[in-house]
């Protein structure tokens, strides 16, 4: 994955928070935010973490169901087919021994979870390295609201080409529950998956080529990342 840092980052003799546009879903601005350098910054883009984060999401989504018939298991008598000597032939006990046709299958795979633990901390570190990658690639919008008057897919269409977001797109949403006009109007749009702030996953804003946030949940997921960056991450955007 190729990062290109923005110019507004780089070449500053002062540590500034960057600021971004918030737009309206007519594509004219409103208004700006500030973006805090403890989760934009291009120093936070770490690949190797975001590679542990996508395997990770990936593992979890395996199903895991592939099953194979041991000895035990495929159909055939357990009866010995000849004496063990005497006949000049090799010895067999079963018709369901794995050497012959038909017969069991041996260590092969069997129903099983490919999800692991993966630490938390690391996940929030790619989950700021991801949001700053999106940043410094110029693929996130801030829109003041993601509520349209009808619920209309054709409304929702339109104005995500007004935002450039004419292919895969990540709609997010703040608050406990997503409203049901923003539902309502999106589900339709191929490409495009609406989610709250708070289940948000790097594997996301990777996946999809423009991420669009309401600014109460770029402000909201902001919040909760900046108090989760370590002391040793502050000194070093500091």
């Amino acid at each position: 994955m190729k990062i290109r840092a923005s110019a507004g980052w780089l070449g500053l003799e002062e540590k500034t928070m960057a600021n971004i546009d918030v737009l309206n879903l007519g594509g004219k601005k409103v208004g700006s935010l500030e973006l805090a350098d403890e989760v934009f910054a291009p120093n936070q883009v770490n690949e190797a973490l975001l590679w542990e984060a996508v395997k990770h999401y990936r593992a979890a989504l395996r199903q895991g169901t592939a099953a194979t018939k041991n000895r035990k298991l495929v159909s055939g008598s357990g009866k010995k087919l000849w004496k063990q000597k005497g006949t000049g032939r090799a010895r067999i006990g079963s018709v369901r021994s794995p050497l012959w046709r038909h017969g069991g299958t041996v260590h092969g795979p069997q129903p099983r979870s490919y999800d692991y633990a993966f630490p938390r901390k690391k996940l929030l570190g790619a989950l700021r390295a991801a949001l700053a990658a999106k940043l410094a690639e110029g693929k996130l919008t801030v829109v003041d609201s993601l509520e349209l008057k009808e619920p209309k897919t054709k409304l929702y269409r339109a104005a995500l080409d007004k935002l450039e977001a004419k292919r895969t797109t990540l709609l997010v949403e703040s608050g406990k529950e997503l409203s049901p006009n923003v539902v309502l109007g999106s589900r339709n749009l191929a490409g495009v998956e609406l989610v709250l702030n708070n289940e948000v996953h790097p594997y996301d804003l990777l996946r999809y080529e423009r991420a669009i946030f309401s600014r109460p949940a770029i402000e909201s997921l902001q919040d909760a990342l900046r108090k989760t960056v370590s002391r040793r991450k502050k000194a070093e955007v500091a």
